[in-house]
């Protein structure tokens, strides 16, 4: 029986987060792509492999998933430096982009090349054949029009290969992956979960499980509000919008340039102008401290208006709700914004997280704890047909 090893990875518009094995690694990376040539050039190519692999990501990927194979990137970090860098469009489907599965391909990859997981996975002439059990998600709307299925599918069925080129530690190293199991969750129900079970599925927080809950998730390409009642998602009332933060950051980064000439690599950059604790809303301009902040309140309180509305919309339409807990980085993003609006409008009973590392890693939080009580019950009945099968036996 081959090894398998659990993986939680929510390939979020902003950047992955992906949680392994007993909670043993992790990966944050920006979720930002480029093509890029074979032999890429490196300065000072001795010290490659005293660099982080997680700063150099150059990878060939194939995967009958794709609709372009056998392509090459930069991935993450190195790929925000590239002037023909990519990241998710506004009105694109997470489960329909070549970029979702790249990213999330690379992730897997570097946690199976990673020297301590030597012993769970077969190597021979630098190739590794790794078996993962993933927990993943999609935002509630493509899980609604049937996304799901055709996503996990895409996955289960094939063998996925990455290999590793100008990288470091890993050069030449190449990772086929295969899936035991892909469970594919709604981010809507996965949020509920985080908010009220531990890793080991135990109710952590009896004040919210019978109450009505709304969870609006904001990304960077979508939104989600969850309806939640008598312990589950009101799937008929649950909505998806095409509205994250993304047009709203491009929009900054675009008006920078034109004001101010200063070229922002990615979107990334703007949401740390936006959200660092030290010169928040300043950026330099030829060696001067310069604030950009009648650009971003401009731009960012026109988005939190437009969430604001759709809170208003749904909240409508289940009176009863109790409480609305805003979660996902773009919350963090407009959270100042929606609670000025809501201080001065009507009043909501509603919660962020102060927290941002909880709030933005709450879907692969809730993914790694989904995936890992699906495995102990999937151990759990293999072992009671092994019993079976010797008591037969006997």
């Amino acid at each position: 029986m081959t090894n398998t090893r659990l993986a939680a990875i929510d390939v979020g518009n902003d950047s992955v987060k992906a949680l392994f094995g007993n909670l043993d690694s992790e990966f944050y990376i920006p979720n930002v792509i480029a093509r890029d040539r074979e032999d890429r050039p490196v300065i000072g190519i001795e010290e490659l492999d005293e660099k982080s692999p997680l700063d150099g990501i150059h990878i060939r990927v194939h995967s009958p998933a794709l609709h372009e194979n056998n392509v090459i990137y930069r991935v993450g970090n190195l790929a925000t430096k590239s002037d023909n860098s990519t990241e998710l469009d506004p009105g694109s489907s997470k489960s329909e982009e070549d970029q979702t599965l790249i990213m999330l391909f690379a992730t897997l990859a570097l946690d199976a090349a990673n020297a301590k997981n030597a012993k769970i996975f077969n190597k021979a002439n630098n190739v590794i054949d790794a078996n993962y059990t993933l927990g993943t998600g999609l935002p509630l709307r493509e899980v609604k029009e049937g996304k799901d299925v055709g996503y996990r599918s895409q996955l289960l069925g094939s063998v996925h290969q990455v290999e590793f080129l100008v990288t470091p530690k890993y050069q030449g190293i190449k990772v086929n992956i295969k899936f035991d199991e892909v469970k594919v969750y709604p981010e809507g129900f996965a949020a509920y979960i985080n908010l009220v079970m531990d890793n080991d599925l135990n109710i952590i927080n009896k004040d919210l499980i019978d109450k009505r809950i709304l969870i609006q998730d904001i990304g960077g390409l979508s939104t989600d509000i969850a309806v939640i009642k008598n312990r589950n998602v009101d799937d008929d009332k649950a909505q998806g919008f095409n509205l994250g933060v993304s047009e709203s950051l491009e929009a900054i980064r675009e008006e920078i340039r034109s004001k101010h000439g200063v070229e922002l690599d990615s979107r990334r950059d703007v949401v740390e102008i936006i959200t660092r604790n030290n010169d928040r809303n300043h950026i330099m301009v030829k060696g001067s401290r310069t604030s950009v902040h009648d650009i971003t309140d401009r731009i960012l309180l026109e988005l939190a208006k437009k969430q604001y509305r759709h809170l208003r919309n749904i909240w409508q339409k289940n009176s009863q709700t109790e409480i609305c807990y805003f979660v996902g980085g773009g919350a963090m993003v407009l959270k100042e914004y929606i609670k000025a609006l809501n201080n001065s409008l009507d009043g909501y009973n509603i919660e962020f997280f102060e927290d941002e590392k909880e709030s933005i890693w709450m879907m692969a939080n809730a993914y790694y704890k989904l995936i890992s009580d699906f495995s102990r019950k999937n151990k759990k009945d293999m072992i009671v047909k092994e019993t079976e099968k010797k008591a037969v036996k006997n």
